[in-house]
């Protein structure tokens, strides 16, 4: 999927987790970090190949880049499977842990869980894709849904620009309007500071 797909499904992620667990307060250092982290979260997995906005953004990045793909066995290896996942989670709620003083009104779990709900959306989106996701690793099969090959979604082709993208923003979109009053109560309520 393309770096936008990728970010809407983050979004609409932390949306419907935010509605099915509500937080019990928020504040507005929290809900924009939250929000900046889901969104990395949901690019994350991308820092395998040399072209990721990561090191497009960064002097010689396309070096960097190069080595930490090599290192990481190339796109769609290490950073595409649960022990991706776990090293994806280890390594953010240490550096969450860290700058926690930096951050003193930020509550820290739920800019966690915002990152791993955006890493893991960006692992199901890719998972519908051709190439599938190796998510066994270090077993060497790449899973994709629809088990039928043929029937899953080229990146960045018609199928994912004029209906899953589409889609997930109609998704995105239908649950803050279906959930309106209760997201409400939590921006009115919780949001302090």
């Amino acid at each position: 999927m393309t770096a936008r797909t990728h970010d809407v499904a983050a979004l609409t992620a932390l949306i419907l987790y935010v509605i099915a667990v509500p937080p019990e307060s928020l504040t507005v250092a929290t809900g924009l970090t939250a929000i900046l982290a889901n969104q990395l979260g949901g690019i994350a997995p991308d820092i395998d190949q040399p072209t990721a906005p990561l090191w497009r953004n960064l002097p010689v990045g396309r070096y960097f880049g190069r080595i930490f793909g090599a290192l990481v066995g190339g796109h769609r290896f290490f950073c595409h499977s649960l022990i991706g996942l776990a090293a994806f989670s280890v390594g953010s709620l240490l550096v969450l842990q860290f700058i926690q003083p930096l951050l003193p009104n930020v509550d820290i779990s739920f800019v966690w869980v915002a990152f791993i709900l955006g890493v893991l959306s960006h692992l199901f989106m890719d998972t519908l894709t051709k190439e599938g996701v190796p998510w066994l690793l270090p077993l060497p099969y790449k899973i994709g849904l629809p088990p039928v090959r043929q029937w899953r979604v080229t990146t960045g082709k018609k199928v994912e620009m004029l209906f899953v993208l589409p889609l997930l923003i109609a998704i995105a979109t239908w649950l803050c309007a279906s959930n309106y009053s209760e997201l409400a109560a939590l921006l009115q309520n919780n949001l302090t500071k």
